[in-house]
């Protein structure tokens, strides 16, 4: 009898111990992606030559989907080899490459779109992707969110455009010279499809990740064997001036790896929790951003940083905290 109990109280520790180290390892891992999505504006400024980016885009995209496929291959020869004996066919493959096409899709978009507005304006605009993305989460995943959650996305959204309009601030330059704000109709239309298929590629992937009964990183593998052939053929089609690997530097090599393990960590987002906890993933990381901004840039934080924080922080316990 006494030999019993302790073994069910041994059983009882070691369930919790795993308990606490799988929400210390889940935390850390969201607090990475923070960091990464933060860090990725104020590193592509230091990529920068003479104010320019020097290298091809479309070659730094193939290099991030090439690692994100090496990354996945080794995973799961590591982690996940005893389940490759599963029998696997193209019909569980083909749905991703619907998947790598609209992330593609909304890459190139994002290029074409600087034709018919100024980067402040995308910037702003891009933040009702958050909106997008909810609304396709909730149509066709069923996931019915109450007000008060639609609340907090709505401050959430109002956080990421006061901070992109005027959460920083060059002291050097005129405000005015920054924040001409222009858009033509086209560019109009441009931002709305780009927020629509930014959810409906979220949606879309999260919906394939947890409705298959595979390894996240054979799912992985499918996704970015797709997304190296397409942006390969955008990269050849393109017919760029600039030579492949032209203008690389140690800070480009730092952005294809960050961002080829923050795609990662979202895959792993997706399977195990959802878009919404990406939304909030990526608008904490306006922290980040404006921590490197003042240090690596001398910007300067204004009101409207302070006040984006404050609309997160009450989005947050909107959403996750209230009940």
């Amino acid at each position: 009898m006494v030999f019993e109990i302790t073994c069910s109280v041994r059983k009882r520790a070691r369930s919790a111990a795993s308990t606490v180290l799988k929400k210390a390892l889940w935390g850390l891992m969201l607090l990475l992606s923070v960091v990464i999505y933060g860090s990725h504006a104020p590193l592509l400024t230091l990529c920068k030559d003479n104010g320019k980016i020097p290298f091809s885009a479309s070659s730094v995209v193939v290099l991030i989907e090439l690692t994100k496929l090496v990354l996945s291959l080794v995973f799961l020869l590591i982690w996940d080899w005893k389940q490759l004996r599963v029998s696997v066919s193209w019909h569980q493959a083909a749905p991703f490459a619907l998947s790598a096409l609209l992330y593609a899709a909304n890459n190139n978009l994002v290029v074409h779109m600087q034709l018919f507005m100024d980067p402040s304006t995308y910037q702003v605009l891009s933040n009702l992707k958050i909106g997008s993305t909810a609304l396709l989460y909730s149509v066709f995943l069923h996931q019915r969110l109450t007000i008060r959650k639609w609340g907090a996305l709505f401050l959430l959204t109002a956080a990421g455009v006061l901070y992109t309009y005027g959460g920083l601030q060059d002291l050097q330059h005129s405000p005015a010279s920054d924040m001409e704000l222009h858009i033509t109709p086209v560019g109009l239309l441009l931002i709305s499809l780009y927020c629509m298929i930014s959810g409906l590629s979220a949606v879309y992937t999260e919906a394939i990740l947890k409705t298959q009964d595979l390894p996240l990183n054979l799912q992985n593998l499918f996704l970015y064997f797709f997304g190296v052939l397409l942006n390969v053929a955008i990269h050849l089609l393109s017919a760029s001036a600039t030579g492949y690997l032209e203008g690389f530097s140690w800070w480009v090599l730092l952005v294809i790896v960050s961002q080829a393990l923050n795609g990662l960590i979202m895959s792993v987002v997706m399977k195990h929790s959802n878009n919404i906890t990406r939304l909030f993933v990526i608008s904490a990381s306006v922290i980040v951003n404006a921590f490197l901004s003042v240090l690596l840039f001398s910007l300067h934080l204004t009101a409207l940083f302070f006040f984006s924080l404050l609309l997160i922080g009450l989005a947050v316990h909107l959403y996750y905290g209230v009940k």
